[in-house]
C-alpha cells in the first residue's frame, strides 16, 4: 500500500444520547475528500478507539468503507494493549475492508524493546494487513526506538511507522529509516513540516479533521521540498494547531468540527466537552482567520 501525504485521523461522531452519529461521519468522510485527503484512518486514538465496543467498531469501519468506496485507503486503528488481542483486531479490520492496520505501541504495559519487536512480529505475521507502526509515547508510556524499528521494517508486512516524537533528533533518525517499501509518516502536527522536509512520505493528522485542504497543501510542499510554500502553510496553519493543544485531544478537535456542522462536540467519558471561554474563543478564532485566507490552498 502507497499511503503517503496527508491522513486524517479522523474522529468518532457521537449523538447527544451516546449514540455513534453515522450521519455525521459521513458528512466528515465527505469533508475529507472533497479536502484532498489522501487516506483515512477510523478507529485511532483520535477516534477513541478505547471507548468504543465491539459491534459500534464494526459499524464505524464497515460504513467508512462502503462509503469511501475505493476513493482513498481506509486505515483501521487495531492496536491494543495484549498481542493476541491486537492480532484479533487486525483480522477483524481485514474482514470488515480496512487496507492497512495502524497498530500503536501497547500502552499501559510499558514493553521491553525485545517486547515490542516481537509483538509487531506477531501482529504482521497474523494479522493479514499490512501494518504500519505507531510511536506515541506521551499516550502509551513506551517509546519504540529507532533501532528496534529498523529490525521491523525489514518483515515483508510492516509498511511503514506513524511517528509522534516531536524532537528534531527523532526526525533525523526516523527519517533515515526511510526506504522504498518502509515509509515514515508523521503523527504531530505542530512538526509536521520540519518531518515531511526531511523525508517523511507524509502526516496522518489531527488538524486535517477540521482543515484538509490547507493540510493538503502543506504536504504537497513538504514533501516535494518546496521550503517557501511549506511555510506559507504552516504559518497558516498554526495558529489552529496550537489552538487544539489546550485539552487532550479529541476535545478540542471535537469543539471545531461543532462549529462547522459536522458533528456534537461531545466525546465519550472520562473525556468531556471543551468549556466556553478563552480555549474555545481561541479556537473559534482561529478557525475564522485559516476560513479567511483563500490564496492558502
Amino acid at each position: 500500500m502507497n499511503i503517503h501525504g496527508s491522513v486524517c485521523a479522523l474522529v468518532t461522531p457521537f449523538e447527544s444520547n451516546g449514540a455513534l452519529d453515522m450521519a455525521a461521519f459521513g458528512r466528515l468522510l465527505d469533508f475529507q475528500i472533497a479536502g484532498g485527503t489522501q487516506a483515512v484512518v477510523v478507529a485511532g486514538s483520535t477516534g477513541e478507539a478505547h471507548m468504543l465496543e465491539h459491534d459500534e467498531y464494526d459499524r464505524l469501519l464497515a460504513f467508512a468503507v462502503e462509503h469511501v468506496a475505493g476513493r482513498v485507503p481506509v486505515i483501521a486503528g487495531t492496536g491494543e494493549a495484549g498481542t493476541a488481542k491486537t492480532v484479533a483486531l487486525t483480522k477483524r479490520a481485514r474482514a470488515l475492508g480496512a487496507k492497512v492496520a495502524l497498530v500503536v505501541a501497547p500502552y499501559y504495559v510499558r514493553p521491553t524493546q525485545e517486547g515490542l519487536r516481537r509483538h509487531f512480529l506477531e501482529v504482521a505475521d497474523q494479522g493479514s494487513l499490512p501494518v504500519l507502526l505507531y510511536n506515541v509515547p506521551s499516550r502509551t508510556g513506551c517509546d519504540l526506538l529507532p533501532e528496534t524499528t529498523s529490525v521491523l521494517r525489514d518483515h515483508p508486512a510492516i509498511i511503514g511507522i506513524k511517528e509522534a516524537c516531536s524532537d528534531a533528533e527523532r526526525i533525523r533518525r526516523t527519517a533515515e529509516l526511510v526506504r522504498q517499501d518502509f515509509v515514515y509518516l508523521s503523527g504531530d502536527d505542530g512538526s509536521a513540516a520540519d518531518a515531511m522536509l526531511a523525508g517523511a512520505a507524509g502526516t496522518i493528522s489531527v488538524v486535517a479533521n477540521l482543515a484538509p485542504r490547507v493540510f493538503r497543501a502543506l504536504c504537497d510542499a513538504a514533501t516535494v521540498g518546496d521550503r517557501a510554500a511549506t511555510a506559507h502553510c504552516h504559518a497558516a496553519l498554526d495558529p489552529l494547531v496550537q489552538a487544539l493543544n489546550c485539552a487532550p485531544n479529541p476535545i478540542a478537535v471535537k469543539a471545531g468540527l461543532s462549529d462547522l456542522g459536522l458533528g456534537m462536540a461531545t466525546p465519550r467519558l472520562p473525556l468531556v466537552e471543551l468549556e466556553q471561554g478563552a480555549a474555545r474563543e481561541q479556537l473559534r478564532k482561529a478557525l475564522a482567520t485559516l476560513a479567511s485566507l483563500a490564496d492558502v490552498a
